[in-house]
């Protein structure tokens, strides 16, 4: 009967955001207090259910997440974006210049939400290809498989940061699993598979091209652009490195552990973008401030929907039956893994968003880490693997992708939706792999 209740439950909420249009956070609100009272907790109690899943939930990620946000719109509004890319661009001869946005997209992408790095890096997909003579599609899917990938696998991104706050998992061995799952994703999604559409001619709006560019003297240098960019991920990545050569007991600990605590990686980043994007190109730290409010601003909604997603997990934490899906689960023959891949993936052709479709999974199969003995880390990627699985209408980024590009719907399914099925199911086999090996 539990079971019958969670289901509905997570066709309700599918039915409220896919068909009904309700926005997102209030979706998950409106079923986790229904489920609440459906699954026999008792009324006075459900409410502070649902406050204690949003509290524990945000109370980690609104700081990652948050200057995450401040980190990317420094680096696009500084210019830091541009310069990676057309140095990477400039570096690399017309038949390597598939790997050239790969890296930008690559680079870009991990410190940048992925609309945002789409929307900044396509007009300049769309010059190198007029000025190369290559096909659109051939230049620009690559790009987006590696923004796609940054944005499902690694943190600081939402849904990946969130997954290891609901899984347990360490955010430094996390994104050093996800660099080395991501690597074989982009390369098998992106340059070869976009081999495969050279067939393809869109004709983008003339109106794309017109986005700002920076001047030589506006942008910081490739150096700088890049260590700021991926300074997160020297920090933890670095950390996590460094806790598998020097031994528990070592006086170099407590720095290693001060520098890799995901908190203390992301405050120490925003300080030195704040001089190194900011104030030591001669902005005032008045429009150095303005940058990160707006960007705090973007990502209100998306907070939101990780807390909604936060109360629902409590809901089913509370009344016990995420333990008792999770027992359910184990008696299946199945790998974890693979079950928070499938569960994702099923999730995220029903609702359409990645977010939505980790976050909702983390709930129903977290309980089976204790009980199977899975990796967290490894399960962080599983489901950020399977929440990119075939995008389509009911996906936002499928419109931008059609949009831009400026193809009909059928081609768009035959291109996006093809590469975000390559990426995911890529990411799933590069799981399985690396789970042989830790």
């Amino acid at each position: 009967m539990q079971i019958a209740i969670v289901l509905a439950g997570i066709l309700v909420l599918i039915l409220l955001i896919a068909v009904a249009r309700l926005n997102t956070f209030l979706s998950f609100v409106i079923v986790a207090l229904g489920l609440g009272i459906a699954l026999g907790i008792p009324v006075d109690q459900v409410s502070t259910a649902i406050k204690d899943g949003i509290g524990k939930t945000l109370g980690f990620l609104v700081i990652i997440l948050g200057f995450g946000a401040m980190l990317g719109k420094l680096v696009a509004d500084s210019g830091a974006a541009q310069r990676i890319a057309d140095t990477l661009i400039s570096v690399f001869p017309n038949r390597y210049v598939q790997w050239a946005v790969v890296l930008t997209g690559f680079i870009v992408g991990i410190p940048m939400f992925y609309s945002v790095g789409f929307v900044i890096l396509l007009p300049l997909v769309f010059t190198v290809a007029a000025t190369t003579r290559l096909p659109l599609l051939y230049i620009g899917l690559p790009m987006l498989a590696a923004l796609s990938v940054t944005h499902g696998y690694l943190p600081p991104h939402p849904a990946p940061t969130a997954l290891v706050e609901s899984y347990g998992a360490d955010i430094g061995q996390t994104l050093l699993y996800g660099l080395i799952v991501a690597i074989p994703a982009i390369i098998l999604g992106g340059p070869i598979f976009a081999r495969t559409l050279k067939k393809y001619n869109p004709k983008p709006l003339e109106s794309l091209f017109s986005k700002k560019r920076f001047t030589e003297e506006e942008m910081p240098s490739l150096a700088t652009s890049i260590l700021t960019a991926l300074l997160p991920v020297i920090l933890l990545a670095g950390s996590a490195v460094a806790k598998i050569f020097i031994a528990a007991d070592s006086a170099l600990m407590p720095f290693i552990n001060f520098i890799g605590d995901p908190v203390i990686a992301m405050v120490i980043t925003i300080v030195v973008a704040i001089f190194t994007l900011g104030l030591n190109r001669g902005k005032s730290m008045k429009e150095v401030s303005a940058s990160m409010t707006a960007a705090i601003k973007d990502i209100a909604m998306i907070l939101l929907i990780i807390a909604g997603a936060g109360a629902l997990k409590e809901i089913l934490v509370v009344s016990e039956v995420s333990d008792y899906i999770g027992s359910l689960l184990q008696s299946l023959a199945i790998s974890p893994l693979i079950l928070a891949w499938a569960i994702a993936s099923a999730i995220r052709f029903c609702v359409g968003s990645a977010t939505v479709a980790g976050l909702t999974s983390a709930g129903i199969v977290a309980p089976l880490i204790p009980l199977t003995g899975a990796d967290p880390n490894l399960m962080v990627l599983a489901t950020g693997a399977g929440s990119l699985m075939f995008s389509h209408i009911n996906d936002s980024g499928f419109w931008l992708f059609k949009e831009y590009f400026n193809l009909s719907v059928k081609d768009t399914l035959k291109t996006w939706s093809v590469m975000e099925m390559i990426v995911s199911t890529a990411g799933l086999l590069g799981v399985l792999a690396l789970n042989q090996f830790i």
